[in-house]
């Protein structure tokens, strides 16, 4: 198998973290760069311990510059940065040939105008975000398989968007009573001191937050919008539970006249058949955060309750998988035209 050189830049936060800990044990990767200021000169298995014996954790964490990136040799650049930080590097690094997969959310979205209104700037590269292509590999592949450059989903979109795309594309859904309530492990806000995520703060407790407009709602709304064939809104209530990773997603919508659980459930099947990746359990079947913590999977059941006329969708992902690194490398291996599975069948 050929093993592409690849750089992960912000690579000592807990998405940079999954990110080197899939990449060093992938066979079709070389890493030859690994970016963190705070870290600089120390080896990978000085700042995570975890890496200790494993063939490649003796790489030394590297200063962030595009340009030292660039001169790493890399083809294929990870951006596991801050939103508004990535963009700093996405012009540089496909000017000089790397293909770039940005894990933030600098390059999510189509058009500039909606990015301003949730991130409270303006975008600083307006035009090569109109280039980037959606990297949810289930619904972009082929623009995917030729991008320069790739903006990751991100973990809430990637479980609302993969329930209910199918059923919008379908029309077997009402697009204008939508309402998705999501809960995240504490890992979903980053690796920072911060006391709203300290443990006697998150322990024993789950709230609500980011309401009524998460920015999430920008790229969630984007992607169901395109699926629909119309604009459309919904409600998404995000809340904070008290576990390291996984996201429990469960979304309410008014089913079509006509519509059965068997329509739902064939819809459902169809679109997966071939998504290595999403897991369908079928009807009547909740999803469980603890079947899907540590893996690259998405769990979905779903119901009909007849009594309202409303579908009720359930997915279960792993936030820093899922939903932000292993999705990336999913994306990385249409790229690169490796088997879509490689270095990511782990249970």
């Amino acid at each position: 198998m050929k093993r592409v050189k690849t750089a992960v830049v912000g690579a000592s936060g807990y998405t940079g973290q999954e990110l080197l800990r899939i990449l060093l044990l992938h066979p079709g990767v070389a890493l030859v760069c690994a970016t963190s200021r705070q870290y600089e000169g120390k080896k990978l298995s000085e700042v995570f311990a975890r890496f200790r014996g494993v063939p490649g954790a003796d790489f030394r964490f590297s200063a962030a510059e595009p340009a030292s990136v660039a001169a790493s040799g890399a083809e294929v650049a990870f951006l596991a940065l801050p939103h508004g930080v990535s963009v700093e590097y996405g012009r540089a690094l496909v000017e000089a040939g790397v293909r770039v997969v940005d894990l933030s959310a600098d390059f999510r979205l189509n058009d500039p105008a909606v990015y301003e209104e949730f991130y409270g700037k303006p975008h600083a590269d307006p035009e090569l975000l109109r280039e980037a292509v959606y990297g949810m590999p289930e619904w972009h592949r082929e623009e995917i398989r030729s991008a320069r450059i790739v903006g990751s989903p991100g973990c809430y979109p990637t479980s609302i968007i993969l329930p209910l795309a199918p059923l919008l594309r379908n029309r077997l859904i009402e697009p204008g009573q939508i309402v998705a309530s999501s809960a995240s492990g504490v890992s979903g806000a980053g690796r920072k001191a911060d006391v709203a995520y300290h443990f006697c703060e998150c322990n024993e407790s789950m709230r609500a937050y980011g309401v009524p407009r998460h920015r999430h709602l920008s790229e969630i709304e984007q992607e169901l919008s395109a699926a629909a064939g119309q604009k459309l809104r919904i409600t998404f209530i995000p809340h904070l539970m008290p576990v390291n990773t996984g996201i429990l997603t469960t979304i309410v919508a008014r089913v079509a006249p006509g519509c059965s659980l068997q329509t739902i459930s064939d819809c459902l099947t169809h679109a997966y058949a071939e998504a290595p990746f999403v897991r369908l359990l079928g009807a009547g079947v909740p999803a469980d955060t603890k079947n899907v913590t540590r893996t690259n999977f998405v769990d979905i059941g779903w119901t009909l309750d007849e009594r309202t006329g409303r579908v009720i969708l359930m997915s279960a992902e792993d936030n820093v998988i899922k939903g932000a690194g292993g999705q990336g490398v999913h994306a990385f291996n249409i790229m690169v035209d490796l088997p879509e599975t490689t270095g990511l069948m782990f249970l």
